[in-house]
């Protein structure tokens, strides 16, 4: 992770570089961000820079026509209003529209352009966070630095191409209007081009503040955001009503904006100094380029019609220059950002693309963990020690122990979800770092206890893989979808809903149903076994049903799996008696394995806690003999 750290720290606005290489970053950020948005749409990008153009020819026109209008006013004689006048009136008039109209028609393809560009960016950022490993996410730096791409990809990189095309604008501008005066006044054109220079120095300095800003406020908004979603999420309302938590997440809430806001009110006076001195130093320039006009106009020098001519002019091309400093300043303060996102995209590359050169997934003949070690990024202690564990061809293999023995993290192992410390993953003998990772993937069926209940139609939620995403498409449900759901006991359930196999099951949008905890539970089975993986890993998959139920999946197991193999995980040590082989789990470690009739022969932990369990069924007294 320090990989994209170093990428963003230390930027504070390139102050010890020289203005030639500042010119050479400021175009190379134009030719990255020129090149994303034309890759998105060439056709709306064309268009925006062609009403550009016709906007600087239209403001440069309305400077020329003003000295008309003034001039025609001025020669007005007892015969009254001339056609000259009328003609000239209805020009500017029809500029000035034209101007209006162009703003309208900027705006509406400047927000098609830029949502296209989100879009892009977006998906850019949601292929690294679908792909980089597993481990990534339990890293609260890859989490801060996913949170500021994540906000910045929405409008970041087309603010870029924005400016750019706000220096197009004003620059073709400014010669519109620049050519305009040169035939009135020449020496007025290099005394405004003079006041833009402190603003443009001032705007770069800015621009380091904002971002420097907005890293510093990472944290804080990643904690304000999770806050945020806990009282107004679905899942949370249960617990903050019964508990009455609200009023300290409200509390919690407002400490952290308001430390926001402090840091934000001190930001934003550092930046209103300098951008008070900016254009002090601005208006200095202009108020002496105004004076030197009106002593050239009390002189007679300079004519009544065309001094009104040149300040529509000045106020003009003083528009245009602040203009082309704003946009200067915004290509730089989100080229940091542009910089930002790019460096998380290159850090992350290997990481998303896996092995190159990746072996073809051989045909299944077991797949087991030997002698792994795994610790969690930050964490002081191994959540793996050593640990082996193989699930055979055909077989069902059962882990149990206690919480937080190590056995979802061993089981996210085998997955090919971590990458161990230590030890090896093989797939029959070849080690997983060899493999495509889409193909193993696609081999193994995976559900964790804390499965997601997707918002989406029963049928999505169990063909959710790529194979299966056409079952949309069939809103009576496909038959593989419903034969994965007989075979985890929920094809009843998902019939009866309003509409069957096509209804959303999610209480957030209209025309939706809502199942049980334990119809959730069998849902998320079924999700397992329509995948048809030559591996399949259930974490707890019977945690919200009853025992009865519990018993009947596992008793059905090897039949549902039709020779497939299992790696079952489970606190119910009753439950998986009937398995090929159980590995005892205990602070990270494998402490026992073994059928269930050489472990409790073993009198070890197993037996141990077995009995435990089974004293809760057996108030007067547990023995083997027991049925």
């Amino acid at each position: 992770m320090s990989g994209v750290r170093s990428a963003t720290s230390g930027r504070d606005g390139h102050g010890g570089r020289s203005s030639t290489s500042r010119g050479r970053r400021v175009v190379e950020l134009v030719r990255r961000s020129t090149r994303l948005v034309w890759s998105c749409s060439p056709r709306l990008f064309v268009a925006l820079v062609a009403l550009q153009i016709v906007a600087a020819a239209s403001l440069g026109a309305q400077v020329l026509v003003v000295a008309q209008v003034l001039e025609r006013i001025l020669d007005l004689t007892e015969a009254g209003v001339t056609p000259g006048l009328v003609w000239s009136v209805a020009a500017l008039a029809g500029l000035m529209a034209l101007g209006a109209l162009i703003a309208v028609a900027q705006g509406s393809v400047r927000r098609l352009l830029g949502e296209l560009v989100a879009r892009s960016m977006n998906e850019k950022v949601q292929d690294v966070a679908t792909t980089v490993p597993l481990r990534n996410f339990e890293d609260p730096e890859f989490f801060e630095n996913l949170q500021r791409v994540r906000q910045s990809a929405m409008t970041r990189p087309f603010q870029v191409t924005q400016g750019l095309f706000t220096v197009i604008g004003t620059v073709a501008s400014s010669v519109a209007v620049g050519a305009a005066l040169v035939a009135l006044y020449p020496w007025l054109l290099p005394l405004l081009a003079v006041g833009a220079v402190p603003v443009l120095l001032t705007s770069r300095r800015e621009s380091a503040l904002e971002f420097r800003f907005t890293v510093a406020q990472t944290t804080n908004q990643r904690e304000r955001t999770y806050v945020n979603y806990v009282q107004t999420n679905r899942d949370e309302a249960k617990e903050i009503r019964a508990f009455q938590v609200s009023p300290w997440l409200r509390d919690r809430y407002r400490a952290l904006y308001d430390s926001y806001l402090e840091a934000l009110r001190k930001h934003l006076g550092r930046r209103l100094r300098l951008a008070t001195l900016g254009q002090v130093l601005s208006g200095v320039v202009l108020v002496g380029t105004l004076l030197l006009l009106v002593v050239l106009i009390a002189n007679g020098e300079v004519g009544v019609a065309d001094a009104g001519a040149a300040i529509v002019g000045i106020r003009a091309l003083q528009g245009q220059i602040q203009g082309l400093v704003g946009g200067v300043q915004q290509i730089h303060e989100s080229g940091l950002y542009l910089d930002d996102l790019e460096a998380f995209f290159r850090h992350h590359a290997d990481e998303a693309t896996g092995p190159a050169g990746a072996d073809d997934l051989p045909p299944f003949d077991g797949a087991r963990i030997e002698k792994v070690s795994f610790r969690y990024p930050g964490s002081g202690t191994e959540a793996l020690q050593d640990v082996t564990i193989e699930v055979g061809r055909g077989e069902v293999v059962a882990v149990v122990g206690e919480n937080g023995s190590g056995k979802t993290t061993a089981a996210k192992v085998l997955a090919g979800l971590y990458e161990p410390d230590a030890g090896d993953v093989l797939w029959g003998e070849t080690p997983y770092a060899k493999l495509s990772q889409d193909d193993l993937r696609s081999r193994v069926a995976v559900i964790f206890q804390d499965f997601v209940r997707y918002a989406f139609s029963a049928t999505e939620n169990i063909a959710l893989d790529r194979a299966g995403i056409d079952a949309r498409q069939d809103p009576a449900g496909r038959e593989d979808v419903r034969a994965a759901a007989r075979a985890a006991d929920i094809d009843g359930a998902l019939s009866r809903l309003p509409h069957g196999y096509a209804t959303r099951l999610s209480r957030m949008f209209d025309d939706s149903a809502d199942l049980s905890g334990g119809q959730w539970q069998r849902l998320a089975i079924a999700r397992a076994f329509y995948r048809d993986a030559d591996l399949v890993i259930l974490d707890e998959p019977s945690a919200a049903l009853d025992p009865r139920a519990e018993h009947d999946l596992f008793s059905s197991l090897r039949t549902t799996l039709r020779g497939r193999s299992a790696l079952f995980i489970s606190h119910r040590f009753a439950t998986v008696r009937g398995a090929d082989r159980i590995y005892v789990m205990d602070s990270g470690r494998v402490v026992e394995s073994g059928t269930h009739t050489e472990l409790m022969a073993r009198r070890g932990l197993y037996a141990e806690l077995f009995e435990l369990q089974a004293g809760a069924y057996f108030p007067d007294g547990w023995s083997s003999s027991a049925p």
